[in-house]
């Protein structure tokens, strides 16, 4: 059973950083992308940046890159989200997502496992 649990979010004033954590398990070998998404109140759940787990390659969305870095740990089945320069903006539900196969990296449909969510709130 795959399980898919993010941490690390709070409530930090603009220009702060945050890591978000989330911790796979149950994952085999098909995992084309680990990949995280947020989603703010009344807003579509957007793509934020995921890492192809195959080559290491890692994609963002605009608005985050240079900001934000994704990376992952294999050993330890974790993949990280960390944010600098957090602006409003970005405050947001963040979920950690695994898509297998053949997926769009920035297409959420195409993520299979989901984990609960993190919220995320930044101050001006």
């Amino acid at each position: 059973q795959v399980q898919l649990v993010e941490s690390g979010g709070g409530l930090v004033q603009a220009g702060s950083s945050l890591r978000l954590s989330c911790a796979a398990s149950g994952l085999t070998f098909s995992r084309e992308f680990m990949g995280w998404f947020r989603q703010a109140p009344g807003r579509e759940r957007e793509f934020v940046a995921a890492v192809e787990w195959s080559r290491d390659a890692t994609y963002y969305a605009d608005s985050v890159k240079g900001r934000f870095t994704i990376s992952r740990d294999n050993a330890k089945e974790m993949v990280y989200l960390q944010m600098n320069s957090l602006k409003p903006e970005d405050t947001a539900v963040y979920y950690c997502a695994q898509a297998g196969g053949r997926a769009d990296y920035g297409d959420y449909t195409d993520y299979d496992h989901w984990g609960q969510g993190t919220q995320v709130t930044v101050s001006s």
